[in-house]
């Protein structure tokens, strides 16, 4: 008998976009030296990619106004890509100085979403990242398209498959080296991500499709399960779940890292990533934020871990 998974990839890509997406909107402010330990952390643990900060304006996203010391004293081990993200020529400017190798543009596929997000049409915000796309190419960097609010939008509400394939195909148009397709605000089900990816074959490549899942309903594992079924190679995830969108009215935290290795792991697909290191770098950012994380995996293995140290003590 055949096994539904038979069709999932033996091994898959982890984007990590804690120090990114996922400290944006903690409101605790987060030092330079703190954020530089998590990335080399995170380094450490071997995801393959690491979204390490953003060179948006300090004055709409606070957290990020040290990103070009970040960028410039994080070790960047060979064989992984440290991906910024840029939302203009200015931004790519700053990137350039600190060095930047791997740059993420962003728009959205919900029309409501771009305006209050980056205050731009989806064709204006196009346009905006055509000469970034444009500059960085010639510059020999990598570069990735993300789209936002492909499952559904906080002011819109539902979002047409036919705009996720219409701006994802414009994109790749600028020349985008990959795409990470993102349900924002965490309200997609299984059926959309049949739906979306099938619908996306006919433009986009499966070597250059990512997914990027939010848990605030609690289907981001579920989400993630149909897309490997759909042999989709690369996620989107954040340390200990950490993140939000502080343009999204309750979009709560990212799919977790911890959460998605687990299972992947059980089901003998390849990462990577040691999650023993992992939660190392959880745990330390968690003591920073001085909150506990959302993670289940990492929730259930530290308490383990207490519990065995507690009855070695014992005996």
């Amino acid at each position: 008998m055949n096994h539904p998974l038979d069709s999932a990839p033996k091994r898959v890509t982890i984007c990590e976009v804690g120090p990114r997406d996922g400290l944006q909107n903690e409101a605790v402010p987060i030092s330079t030296e703190d954020k530089i330990r998590f990335c080399d952390l995170l380094s450490d643990a071997g995801v393959p990619i690491l979204e390490a900060t953003s060179f948006v304006s300090p004055k709409h996203v606070p957290q990020m106004a040290d990103a070009g010391e970040v960028f410039r004293r994080i070790r960047k081990d060979a064989g992984r890509t440290y991906l910024v993200l840029v939302p203009n020529e200015r931004g790519l400017d700053r990137a350039m100085e600190a060095g930047v190798r791997a740059i993420a543009v962003f728009t959205a596929a919900s029309e409501a979403f771009a305006k209050a997000n980056i205050r731009m049409s989806i064709d204006q915000s196009v346009d905006t990242f055509a000469n970034v796309v444009k500059r960085a190419k010639a510059d020999g960097m990598w570069v990735r398209g993300a789209l936002s609010t492909a499952f559904g939008c906080p002011f819109q509400g539902d979002v047409p498959v036919t705009d996720v394939v219409r701006v994802c195909k414009r994109l790749l148009d600028l020349g985008v080296d990959e795409l990470s397709v993102a349900d924002t605000i965490g309200v997609g089900t299984p059926n959309q991500v049949f739906d979306i990816v099938d619908a996306l074959r006919a433009v986009v490549p499966p070597e250059k499709l990512g997914l990027h899942f939010h848990d605030t309903r609690g289907t981001a594992l579920a989400n993630t399960l149909a897309a490997l079924e759909c042999g989709v190679r690369i996620y989107d995830t954040s340390a200990g779940g950490l993140g939000g969108c502080p343009f999204a009215p309750g979009a709560t935290g990212n799919c977790a890292t911890e959460d998605l290795v687990y299972l992947l792991h059980g089901m003998g697909i390849e990462t990577g990533i040691d999650l023993a290191k992992l939660r190392a770098a959880s745990r330390f950012i968690a003591g920073k934020l001085g909150r506990p994380l959302a993670s289940r995996a990492y929730t259930a293995l530290e308490a383990a871990d207490t519990r065995t140290s507690r009855l070695a003590a014992v005996r």
